[in-house]
């Protein structure tokens, strides 16, 4: 799929709406009851990048990078302000923030992986696209060396370690992360006379698979 391994301007995403969507087929009974099922393993994040546009300058710098993409024809990097971190946003990501895997003996690649837990309910998210040099990596409490025991690739959030860890070992990991998105539309309409007492463009921005 067509991606540009680039990162829509943080300061242009900051104050943006947005979030998760699920897709749920819910059928009604006749007695009553729902049958819900849905064809979705994971959830989709959908925003709209133009509340967060503050001046005319702000514009120009999303019109370009609005064409850069050619539309919704080339994906790009987001970054999620309400969640980006593989820890708490309060805090700084650690080497033991999330569980990723366990080791066999053999295995030596892991996907970089968010948990979500509620309730005794938890929903795991694949992370592929980690922020370089923010991915940091344990084996059993202890913390690896990224160049020296392990490497990332930060295109696919797959982590390839120098060594099998043993059977039964735990891989943790902590991380900064983007959200892999394209511009859910090929126009954006803006008005200067408009959008100086207030009236933004609309640029919605939807999740992509890769």
């Amino acid at each position: 799929m067509a991606f540009h391994e680039v990162r829509f301007p943080a300061n242009l995403s900051f104050g943006s709406v947005g979030g998760p969507e699920r897709r749920t087929e819910i059928v009604t009974l006749a007695n009553g009851f729902e049958e819900r099922n849905t064809p979705w393993e994971h959830g989709r994040r959908r925003y709209d990048a133009g509340v967060a546009m503050r001046s005319l300058d702000d514009v120009e710098a999303m019109i370009a990078f609005f064409e850069a993409r050619r539309g919704q024809l080339y994906g790009f990097r987001w970054k999620d302000w309400s969640d980006f971190k593989s820890c708490l946003p309060s805090r700084d990501p650690a080497f033991d923030d999330q569980r990723i895997g366990f080791g066999d003996g053999s295995k030596t690649l892991f996907q970089l992986t968010k948990t979500y837990s509620s309730g005794g309910h938890s929903y795991v998210r694949p992370i592929t696209k980690p922020v370089a040099d923010s991915v940091r990596l344990g084996i059993d409490g202890v913390e690896l060396a990224e160049g020296l025991d392990f490497t990332v690739d930060t295109a696919t959030g797959l982590v390839m370690l120098a060594e099998a860890p043993e059977f039964g070992a735990a891989v943790t990991a902590g991380f900064e992360f983007d959200v892999p998105v394209r511009f859910d539309t090929d126009r954006i309409q803006t008005s200067v006379a408009s959008f100086k007492v207030g009236d933004v463009p609309s640029v919605p921005v939807v999740e992509v698979r890769v």
